[in-house]
């Protein structure tokens, strides 16, 4: 059986985001804030996002900040809820597998 990966709010940045629950929390763009829903593929510069309307929506990581839900079963051993976190966008602009392979690094290290 795969076992799943752990995910710590102090590292979220380097993890693979599809799949996760997103709030838009700030943006330049005021129409974008409070926006959610599920992030289903990422770019360099966009969050692509689908949520309960009938299309995707292309969100911007610079100048915005984001609230991401970590499901208890991807969180911290023992923890019993969801974890929430959030994260200033401009942390995750570069190409998502750039971002990915740094976490091997921080764990080789670390």
């Amino acid at each position: 059986m795969k076992s799943k990966v752990e995910i710590l709010p102090s590292t979220l940045i380097y993890h693979e985001l599809i799949g996760l629950e997103i709030q838009v929390i700030r943006s330049t763009n005021p129409a974008l804030i409070g926006i959610r829903g599920r992030v289903i593929d990422e770019t360099k510069n966009l969050l692509i996002i689908e949520n309960s309307g009938p299309r995707e929506l292309k969100i911007p990581k610079a100048d915005s900040e984001f609230l991401f839900r970590i499901p208890t079963e991807l969180s911290e051993k023992g923890r019993r809820s969801d974890t929430f976190v959030k994260i200033q966008g401009n942390l995750l602009l570069s190409q998502p597998e750039n971002r990915i392979k740094n976490i091997k690094k921080l764990r080789k290290w670390g």
